[in-house]
C-alpha cells in the first residue's frame, strides 16, 4: 500500500508546483501606469502612495512590530512610529516561507505588513466600504502582494486591504508556557483588523464598514475569526471562499484546527528536530536558529489551535453550537475543488486505476471501513481515475462541508452560498493536466483578482462573469446583501451556480456531492 506520507510528500511537491507557476510574477510594479504620488497621515507617520489610471495603491505599511528577536512567537505588538515620509510604491518582502508562491521563499520575519487599494472617489469625507482580504497557502505560504484588487476597488468602489501574518512554524508553533502558542498567525490578523478600524478612514475606508474575507487557509481564517472572543467588534461581515469552518484534521486538503495539546505535542517534535529539544530554555534556544532552518524543517501544512486564550474552541464545534459572531456571510467552493490534487498526485508518478483505487483511498481514509464504503460510492472503472479522486477530495474536504457550514451558519445570520462552475476556468499552472481540471481549488482567484499582477486570459464571456462575481462581492461589503440591479437574483434559499452560461440556482448541490453519504460516514 501506497503510505500516506509518501503520497502527502509528493502532493506537497506538486502542489508547490503548481502555486509557483500561479502566483511566481515579481511583487507588481506599476511605473507605467503611476501618474503621482499620494501622500496619507497614519498615526505611525505619513505614507506615500501611487497613483494609477482610477485608483491608487499603498504598500508594505506596517501594522504590527517586527516579530523578531525576542518578539519571535510573542502576540504582535504596535508598531513603532516613523519620522519623514514611508514610502509605501512597493510592497515589503513576504513572511518567511519556501521557495514557491514567493520566487525564491522569504527568510525576512520583518513581515507584519499590509497593502491597500482605493478608488479615485474615496476620500476620507466620502468614505467606501473596506473589504480586508487574508490570502490562502496552507497556513505556510501566500503573501497579500500577490493580490493585485485594482479591478476590485475599482469596479466594486471599494477599499481593498490584503495582510500578511506569519506563516509556518513560525505563525502557528505551539510550546508549553509560550504565551499565544498556535495562534500567532491569527493574531496578527487581529491586529491587521485594528489597524483598519483605526487608520482606513485617513485612505477613504469605512471603519465602520469592514468584511473580512478570504479564500482556503484564508477562508478557515475567517471562520476562526469568526468564532474568536478576542475579534469581537474587528468586522461587520465575512466572505468564504473555499475554507468551509467544519473542516477537519483527518482531511489532509482543506484547512483545519488541532488542539492545543496536539500542538504542543507537534512543538516539542519540532524543538528536538531543530537541535532544542533537551536545552535548558528551549524558546531561548529556538529563537536563535536561523528562519532558513526553521523552514527547512517545519511540515508542509501548518494548522491553528484551538483550546487558547484567542480560539477556546474548535471553529467546528463553536459554529455548531452558535458561538460565533453574528455578521452576515457569503460563503461557497468551486465545483471541482480536488481536481487540482488529484492530478497533481497523479503527475508525481502515482496513477488512480481500478486496481490502484483501494489502496489510494485507504492511504487519506485509513479509518476501519472507510476506504471500502468510498471505493464503493465513488467507484474507478477505467484506467484514468483521476476525475474521481478529485471527486472525493472536493465532496469530502469542501462541498459537503460548505454545505454543513452554510446550514449552521443561516441558523443565526444572513448567509448567502454560491458554487463557482466555470469547467474552462483558466489555468493556474503552466503544462498540460492529465485530464481536464474543470473549477478546481483557487481557480475562482483571478476573477476577483489579477494574480502576481497579471491579468489572466478571459474570454468574453468569462470577463462578464468576473465583473459579475466582482459586483456580488462588493455590492455585500456595502449592504450585507450581494444582491444589485445588474446582476441575477440570489436568494438566501438557493446556492447561487456561477459560471459564465448559467448564473442562477444550481439546483441538487448535496445530491451531485454525495453529501448524505459523508455526513454518514462519520
Amino acid at each position: 500500500m501506497m503510505s500516506m506520507h509518501r503520497l502527502l510528500t509528493a502532493l506537497g511537491c506538486a502542489l508547490t508546483a503548481v502555486l509557483a507557476t500561479a502566483w511566481s510574477a515579481a511583487p507588481p510594479t506599476w511605473p507605467a501606469r503611476q501618474a503621482a504620488a499620494t501622500t496619507v497621515r497614519t498615526h505611525g507617520g505619513l505614507v506615500r502612495g501611487a497613483a494609477h489610471d482610477g485608483y491608487r495603491t499603498f504598500e508594505g505599511i506596517p501594522y504590527a512590530a517586527p516579530p523578531i528577536g525576542r518578539l519571535r512567537w510573542a502576540p504582535p505588538r504596535p508598531a513603532a512610529p516613523w519620522s519623514g515620509v514611508r514610502d509605501a510604491t512597493r510592497p515589503a518582502r513576504a513572511c518567511p516561507q519556501p521557495a514557491g508562491e514567493v520566487p525564491g521563499g522569504s527568510t525576512d520575519e520583518d513581515c507584519l505588513h499590509l497593502n491597500i487599494t482605493t478608488p479615485d472617489g474615496a476620500r476620507p469625507a466620502h468614505p467606501r466600504p473596506v473589504i480586508v482580504w487574508l490570502h490562502g497557502g496552507g497556513f505556510t505560504t501566500g503573501a497579500g502582494s500577490s493580490y493585485d484588487a485594482h479591478r476590485m476597488a475599482v469596479r466594486g468602489d471599494v477599499v481593498v486591504v490584503t495582510v500578511d501574518y506569519r506563516l509556518g512554524t513560525l505563525g502557528f508553533l505551539a510550546h508549553s508556557g509560550l504565551p499565544g502558542s498556535g495562534t500567532f498567525g491569527l493574531a496578527d490578523q487581529q491586529a491587521a483588523l485594528r489597524w483598519v478600524r483605526a487608520e482606513i478612514g485617513a485612505f477613504g475606508g469605512d471603519p465602520h464598514n469592514v468584511t473580512l474575507a478570504g479564500e482556503s487557509a484564508g477562508g478557515y481564517s475567517v471562520c476562526a475569526q469568526l468564532a474568536s472572543p478576542a475579534a469581537t467588534g474587528l468586522f461587520d461581515r465575512a466572505i468564504i471562499e473555499s475554507g468551509p469552518c467544519t473542516g477537519r484534521p483527518d482531511r489532509p486538503f482543506a484547512p483545519s484546527s488541532v488542539p492545543l495539546s496536539t500542538a504542543r505535542g507537534a512543538g516539542a517534535d519540532f524543538a528536538a528536530k531543530v537541535g532544542c529539544g533537551s536545552a535548558r530554555d528551549v524558546m531561548a534556544c529556538l529563537r536563535r536558529v536561523r528562519v532558513s532552518r526553521l523552514l527547512a524543517a517545519q511540515e508542509t501544512d501548518q494548522q491553528p489551535a484551538y483550546a487558547t486564550p484567542l480560539l477556546p474552541g474548535d471553529p467546528a464545534a463553536a459554529i455548531a453550537a452558535g458561538r460565533f459572531h453574528r455578521v452576515p456571510v457569503l460563503i461557497g467552493n468551486n465545483h471541482d475543488e480536488g481536481n487540482g490534487w488529484a492530478a497533481g498526485i497523479v503527475q508525481a508518478g502515482h496513477p488512480v486505476t481500478p486496481d490502484t483505487w483501494p489502496d489510494v483511498v485507504a492511504s487519506f481514509f485509513p479509518a476501519p471501513g472507510q476506504a471500502k464504503a468510498i471505493v464503493r460510492e465513488y467507484p474507478v472503472h477505467r484506467t484514468d481515475g483521476g476525475p474521481v479522486f478529485g471527486a472525493v477530495i472536493g465532496d469530502a474536504d469542501f462541498a459537503c462541508p460548505t454545505a454543513h457550514t452554510g446550514s449552521l451558519l443561516a441558523a443565526q445570520v444572513p448567509l448567502w452560498r454560491y458554487e463557482f462552475a466555470d469547467e474552462h476556468a483558466p489555468p493556474l499552472a503552466s503544462g498540460t493536466p492529465p485530464f481536464p481540471l474543470g473549477a478546481p481549488h483557487a481557480s475562482e482567484l483571478p476573477y476577483l483578482f489579477d494574480l502576481g499582477g497579471r491579468p489572466r486570459d478571459l474570454t468574453a464571456a468569462q470577463h462578464r462573469l468576473a465583473d459579475t462575481m466582482i459586483d456580488y462581492w462588493t455590492r455585500f461589503a456595502r449592504t450585507a446583501d450581494p444582491n444589485n440591479p445588474s446582476s441575477p437574483h440570489w436568494s438566501r434559499r438557493t446556492v447561487l451556480s456561477l459560471a459564465p452560461d448559467h448564473i442562477g440556482p444550481a439546483g441538487r448541490v448535496r445530491i451531485r456531492h454525495h453529501c448524505a453519504f459523508w455526513n454518514g460516514l462519520g
